[in-house]
């Protein structure tokens, strides 16, 4: 018989060695494909990818699938990771009631560090009472949340209000992503640079 992994959603080679980190904060009923691409990309881009949820432990989102293990709320350091990213779906409406994870959220704002979400990703930002004055692509149904916290609620499919870096829904995540990992400075590129000027060295 075979040796399966704990977890076949996991990628048994997850960069977890990697100085370069990023934190996704999310809780059952997450919308599957608004977890899974963006965590995927973050691996595929050379970051180590962190999963808060509230307790830790195992996590499924609307259509069945999610991790077993994940870091819980209590355990989070803010000062670990580049960017925050929330993903939409049920999710983002119970973490908005819990107030280690709004803080969480604050936290990063007050760090100056990125904040990315999608669809309903932005209720966070809306309960944390961050986004007044600013420009936040958000699903329809969240635009009231995004106006009464005071922000502009755009109808686009990525927009940079920093540190904010929103989008609408699923569709948009190609978009969205390309611009984070840009923000952020992909490993493949540097490494891609780091060849050229080692082949380069060669020519002489």
């Amino acid at each position: 018989m075979p040796s399966w992994p704990k977890d076949v959603y996991q990628p048994q080679t997850s960069n977890r060695e990697s100085d370069r980190s990023v934190l996704m904060l999310t809780a059952d009923g997450v919308e599957d494909i608004e977890f899974f691409y963006p965590y995927y990309r973050f691996i595929e881009a050379g970051f180590r990818v962190d999963v808060v949820t509230p307790e830790g432990g195992e996590f499924k989102g609307k259509h069945g699938l999610g991790l077993k293990e994940t870091m819980p709320l209590s355990d989070v350091d803010s000062d670990d990771y580049e960017l925050l990213y929330l993903p939409g779906g049920a999710a983002p409406a119970e973490l908005k009631k819990l107030d280690d994870a709004v803080e969480l959220v604050k936290d990063f704002y007050d760090e100056k560090r990125p904040i990315a979400a999608v669809c309903h990703g932005p209720q966070l930002l809306a309960a944390a009472d961050i986004i007044s004055g600013r420009r936040i692509a958000a699903w329809p149904e969240v635009e009231e949340a995004v106006r009464s916290a005071g922000a502009e609620w755009a109808n686009e499919e990525t927009v940079v209000d920093e540190p904010f870096i929103t989008a609408r829904w699923p569709g948009d995540l190609p978009m969205q992503m390309r611009v984070i990992l840009d923000i952020l400075g992909d490993d493949d590129e540097d490494d891609d640079e780091d060849e050229d000027e080692d082949n380069d060295e060669d020519e002489y």
